[in-house]
């Protein structure tokens, strides 16, 4: 994810003589506090200034931007609208309205307001950067590239414009300047976390993994677990929020004798990652309930500590706590020194045994592939792959199997190309027609030697 700060406002027009000076001094005092990170307080303020003049331009565009920085993009958008109805050409506001317009997954809309605001103020490096972070979500890298190079040259100390810079940079594969990028920002700003992550990113691209784990070392996990609770204020995971009458557990409360649901939030293989914290849970005396996608239902069955799986959708039983299954290293207060790498996935044996028999002895090792994941994910263009990809990868002295659920039609065209058997995928990623069910216990039985 990108880092995107919001710069501070322009002032407004003057305040009407009878109201200056109570609600200048209110604002001032409000905007100190908002710059000190007191959001509670600043809001209360600003909301007192709204009462006695709602038409106050700082007053809404300090509170726009406070939802913004919030994730509250939504009511920003409403503030900042009220904003521009005030003082349409304000270029603090466009850009502002940019960043809050990228939080609501409206990329086209976020360029053209950040365009808008360039138009008022042609040097603006926030605006730039803003443009840039719009241009990289509507996959237009070396655009991107361009306005944050734009926004740099007028603000080198930019940290922010350097680390998107170099998401930028990776993916055009320029990844050694990628790096270099992120090694600027962090020169500006030791402690960046995003750049810090980033910086781990491009240095595994460039294949240096004992590298790219320090930095990843360096990160901090309390911190970044802690921060991650904000993913529930993005418009784009509401659709995900469970609303619960039982109350959220992150490791305060005891569990000894109490039921607990765990409960998948994202994608199935976030929730492979994740579900090894359930025995965890477990250990601490609670009856454990998982609820899961339906295609991992059968897969995690017989997962350690849990008591009941449930494919989502399946009717709940009665609970005390409720956890989604990435919130529980934050509630186990997980770091790289913590992390288990303790096998607890396990594949049926009478499947096991079945593949065994379908596949046959084989003299060669056994390799499933798969090499790209859900077309409809936001960032697939950074993170699969096509098929002729990794083509000049298969050798006669090893047997690979295609694992992939989701076939584009590039690939079956270049599978239909590739020596070999292909009526297995032809069938069905199973043979059988259940898909993602037996695919994920094949891709785990031991009679592959590698599942890349």
């Amino acid at each position: 994810m990108k880092h995107r700060r919001v710069p501070s406002p322009q002032p407004g027009p003057a305040l009407a003589p009878m109201v200056a000076q109570p609600l200048g001094v209110k604002l001032q005092a409000a905007a100190a506090l908002h710059q000190q990170g007191q959001l509670d307080q600043a809001e209360v303020l600003y909301k007192e200034i709204l009462q006695a003049q709602p038409r106050h331009f700082d007053a809404l565009q300090l509170l726009a931007t406070l939802a913004v920085q919030r994730n509250h993009a939504a009511q920003a958008m409403v503030l900042f609208e009220l904003a521009l109805k005030i003082h349409p050409a304000n270029a603090s506001v466009l850009s502002n309205r940019g960043s809050a317009l990228l939080n609501l997954n409206r990329p086209q809309e976020a360029l053209d307001s950040c365009d808008r605001a360039l138009q008022v103020r042609p040097d603006y490096a926030e605006a730039l950067s803003n443009r840039g972070n719009a241009l990289w979500a509507l996959k237009r890298p070396a655009e991107a590239l361009q306005s944050f190079d734009h926004a740099l040259k007028l603000k080198p100390d930019y940290a922010e414009a350097l680390s998107n810079r170099g998401a930028a940079l990776r993916a055009l594969n320029r990844h050694a300047e990628a790096l270099d990028s992120y090694d600027r920002a962090l020169r500006i700003r030791p402690a960046f976390a995003q750049a810090l992550n980033n910086r781990g990113a491009a240095l595994q691209d460039l294949n240096r993994h004992a590298e790219a784990l320090e930095d990843f070392g360096r990160a901090d996990f309390a911190q970044g677990w802690q921060n991650y609770e904000w993913r529930w204020k993005r418009k784009l995971n509401q659709d995900k929020l469970r609303n619960f009458s039982q109350p959220l557990w992150l490791g305060k409360e005891s569990l000894a004798g109490k039921t607990i649901l765990l409960h998948a939030e994202q994608g199935l293989g976030d929730t492979l990652q994740f579900c090894r914290y359930a025995r965890q849970v477990a250990a601490l005396g609670a009856r454990v309930v998982l609820e899961v996608q339906p295609a991992l239902k059968t897969l995690l069955q017989d997962l350690e500590g849990v008591s009941l799986v449930l494919g989502r959708g399946e009717r709940l039983p009665d609970v005390d706590y409720h956890c989604p299954l990435l919130s529980l290293p934050l509630a186990f207060k997980v770091d790289l020194g913590t992390i288990s790498g303790e096998p607890y996935l396990h594949s049926d044996p009478d499947k096991r045994q079945a593949w065994q028999e379908r596949l046959g002895p084989g003299r060669n090792k056994r390799i499933g592939l798969v090499w790209s994941g859900s077309t409809g994910h936001q960032n697939d263009h950074t993170r699969s792959l096509a098929l002729t990809d990794i083509q000049g990868l298969l050798s006669e002295q090893a047997d690979c199997y295609c694992l992939q659920k989701e076939l584009r039609p590039a690939d079956r065209e270049a599978l239909a190309n590739t020596p070999g058997d292909h009526g297995g995928h032809q069938r069905g990623a199973s043979g059988r027609g259940d898909g993602q069910r037996s695919v994920a216990a094949a891709g785990l039985q031991p009679g592959l030697a590698l599942v890349a």
